[in-house]
């Protein structure tokens, strides 16, 4: 069983959210703390400039408040929002919390996956601890 667990979410599947939280309930120890990780990808600078001044400010918001009614489902779980490339900043984040566990969703591999890779595929390379992928 696992204590420091962290799930990354990507909103683009409720059902896919919805496992990877089912996998981190069951895996849990008594009293284990879960992290739901969101990354807002850095928005180039040219398309900045067409979006409302209070976008990303907006967006933040946005993706917090879902994050804390996902969170409110689960003991002991709490809702993360963060800027940077998908990849790596979920390895760096695991790394500083000191995750045991990172419990990530993940599509089926196409051939544009074996030329960039995939997040999941980036985390589980790379990653220092557990990692569970769900399909």
């Amino acid at each position: 069983m696992y204590k420091n667990i962290l799930v990354p979410i990507a909103f683009d599947s409720d059902a896919k959210v919805e496992a990877a939280m089912s996998v981190a309930r069951e895996l849990a120890a008594e009293g284990a703390e879960v992290t739901l990780l969101h990354v807002i990808e850095h928005i180039p600078g040219y398309a900045v400039t067409y979006m409302p001044p209070d976008y990303l400010v907006q967006s933040h918001k946005a993706v917090q408040d879902d994050l804390d009614a996902l969170a409110a489902k689960m003991d002991g779980a709490r809702g993360v929002v963060v800027d940077g490339h998908s990849g790596r900043t979920i390895l760096d984040y695991a790394a500083d919390a000191g995750s045991d566990l990172i419990v990530i969703a993940s599509h089926r591999p196409g051939m544009g996956d074996l030329l960039m890779g995939s997040t999941a595929t980036q985390v589980v390379r790379h990653a220092k601890c557990a990692v569970h992928v769900l399909r």
